[in-house]
């Protein structure tokens, strides 16, 4: 097993993002278009936040009711990204390795991070990468 191996191996390079100033129906419409569940919210390069399925999810519950149809139109006019995003979100270093990104993930209980070379982002990992790279170990 390659013991060293640098997080930027695994990462998914060609990363979805949306901006801040972006409309939460157009996040959703990524989610479900390209079957992402989080999404690094940018302000140029640098990352400001991230927005999950689940996050979204807990704003849309039409279906859960009869007859609500307009509900979800109604949360998604009155909120913003910004107030659905986590804010200043944990990242790593895109020459951290695997293992070490691994570690934050299992401690931290995040299920995805941006990753980052400076401030500007280069990719994203999540726990399914490290999942499939120790698989491809053995």
């Amino acid at each position: 097993m390659k013991r060293r191996e640098p997080i930027s191996h695994i990462m998914t390079k060609n990363v979805a993002t949306v901006s801040i100033t972006d409309d939460l129906r157009d996040v959703i419409d990524l989610v479900h278009k390209k079957h992402i569940r989080h999404i690094p919210v940018v302000e140029g390069n640098e990352v400001v936040g991230m927005i999950s399925r689940t996050d979204l999810n807990r704003l849309t519950f039409s279906s859960l009711f009869e007859n609500q149809d307009g509900a979800d139109e109604a949360v998604l006019e009155m909120l913003s990204i910004k107030q659905v995003m986590t804010q200043k979100p944990r990242v790593v270093d895109a020459s951290q390795t695997i293992r070490e990104v691994a570690e934050v993930l299992a401690a931290e209980e995040y299920h995805a991070l941006p990753v980052v070379e400076g401030k500007t982002l280069v990719g994203i990992v999540t726990t399914t990468d490290i999942i499939k790279y120790l698989l491809e170990q053995y």
